[in-house]
């Protein structure tokens, strides 16, 4: 039996496989490949759409599909399809409109399956196409006619985010939805009951593997359903106070090959499966 046997590893990529500078260290690709080659599955969960994560994708060359737009899809990019998505209902419209009223400097896109819209812009929205090197496709969001993945708000000021998170809380069909703080400038509308975790579980029945034998890898709020989820959960040394409360083990940082610190870790015995 080889040493890795039925073991799936999910990582998340900004802050956790990817270093500050976008990269992932040749150190964490060789521990991919030997971790694979012994019989791991190895893959990734990402808040992003599956349009711009395909470099990260040729690099790390995941042997199973993987998880996107913050468990709200998942993803098989050899056959360029979805293997399953969760759709918000048009009522979301509903809590955009009443952000956009009543807090007009917050930011606003509306991701598709297969598009990302700019729907208002603001410093926010700049900084994430700078990052991620999206195009600027606007269209207003009363005006989107393809299934809704998910709604993405951004705001560079931490008092406007949290007005944000009140406001959208205090809306009469906030409970028909799920609410996530996915990064420092951006806060999510998700569907009901969806999140990384939910990736875990629907991986562990496609790919019949024990969920005791998963380990997720994550450093922000969208991963800690994700961490709880899984068999292990890990945080890495950079995450946030909540996802390394809510994380079995906290291992070294994003900067230090974290994935291969992992990787040889379990084959050592240190971390126990």
């Amino acid at each position: 039996m080889k040493n890795f046997e039925g073991i799936l590893i999910c990582t998340d990529l900004d802050g956790t496989l990817l270093r500050g500078d976008k990269t992932i260290s040749k150190e964490n690709l060789d521990a991919i490949e030997y971790f694979k080659s012994e019989g791991g599955i190895f893959t990734f969960v990402t808040g992003r759409m599956p349009y711009f994560v395909t470099d990260i994708y040729e690099a790390v060359n995941p042997n199973c599909p993987f998880g996107c737009i913050n468990g709200g899809g998942i993803y098989d990019h050899k056959q360029q399809k979805y293997v399953w998505t969760a759709e918000l209902t048009k009522e979301v419209m509903e809590l955009v409109e009443y952000v956009d009223i009543n807090l007009p400097q917050i930011g606003i896109q509306v991701n598709t399956f297969d598009k990302l819209y700019f729907s208002k812009e603001n410093y926010a929205m700049e900084l994430f196409r700078m990052v991620t090197k999206q195009p600027n496709l606007t269209c207003h969001y009363k005006d989107v006619k393809e299934p809704v993945a998910k709604i993405v708000f951004g705001d560079t000021e931490e008092e406007n985010l949290a007005k944000l998170k009140e406001l959208l809380l205090s809306h009469p069909k906030a409970d028909n939805f799920d609410f996530i703080r996915s990064e420092k400038i951006l806060f999510e509308i998700l569907p009901k009951g969806i999140g990384k975790g939910v990736v875990i579980e629907k991986l562990s029945q496609i790919l019949n593997i024990d969920i005791k034998k998963t380990v997720a890898v994550g450093d922000y709020h969208n991963d800690i359903s994700m961490l709880k989820t899984a068999g292990i959960g890990i945080a890495v040394a950079n995450s946030c106070p909540e996802t390394k409360t809510a994380a079995d083990i906290v291992t070294v940082s994003n900067e230090e090959h974290a994935i291969a610190r992992i990787i040889s870790d379990i084959e050592k015995g240190n971390i126990s499966i």
